[in-house]
């Protein structure tokens, strides 16, 4: 078996015609040549560290996993996850931190899109095609609210001591909240043993 970049189709002294392409010669039968194309690489599956930077580095800039694992040229998203789970030399620690950065790259997409007003207005023509003023292009604003909203809820549930609301509950004046149960109506039993717990509760002081 041999490779050739030329193929021949007429081996005649009057004429000879080559077609250039890439293909692998197996065998000859009376002059004529038998090729075969070269089959199409599957992806890659074996990890390598040229790989795994390679995926952390578009994480980190805010790219999901399945987006990245569109390409042919790298794993399947199956088996970049299953790196990340085994911790397969060490992945796991670097698929962590690129997360966590891609974090602070969707947050900061967020306000890109909502500072982006370039096709908040569309110009308005008549039935003549002239200009007669500009108009607010709804359609726009609503999916760049969504985008925006979309992108705060993943962030909140991702992280949400970082990203969530926060709820602080204070009583008045901003201090502790104070309890101040009702003991009106406790029954003459429940105030009995409610005395009692009080009591050593101050003895054990």
């Amino acid at each position: 078996m041999r490779t050739t970049p030329w193929l021949r189709l007429n081996d005649t002294a009057a004429e000879m015609r080559y077609i250039r392409m890439d293909i692998t010669v197996i065998g000859a039968d009376d002059g004529q040549m038998i090729a075969k194309t070269p089959k199409k690489r599957g992806r890659p599956s074996r990890y390598t560290e040229e790989i795994a930077v390679k995926i952390c580095r578009r994480l980190a800039a805010g790219e999901s996993l399945r987006s990245i694992c569109r390409d042919e040229a790298l794993p399947h998203e199956s088996t970049v996850r299953a790196w990340a789970v085994d911790d397969h030399k060490g992945f796991s620690t670097q698929y962590a931190r690129a997360r966590d950065l891609g974090l602070e790259a969707m947050a900061d997409e967020i306000l890109e899109i909502c500072d982006d007003g370039s096709n908040d207005w569309m110009e308005r023509l008549d039935k003549d095609g002239e200009a007669t003023g500009w108009q607010l292009n709804g359609e726009h604003v609503q999916r760049s609210r969504l985008r925006a909203d979309a992108r705060k809820w993943l962030l909140s549930k991702l992280a949400p001591k970082r990203y969530g609301d926060r709820l602080q509950h204070v009583g008045d004046g901003g201090g502790p909240i104070r309890v101040r149960p009702d003991l009106s109506k406790l029954t003459d039993e429940d105030l009995d043993v409610l005395e009692r717990i009080l009591g050593r509760a101050t003895d054990a002081r």
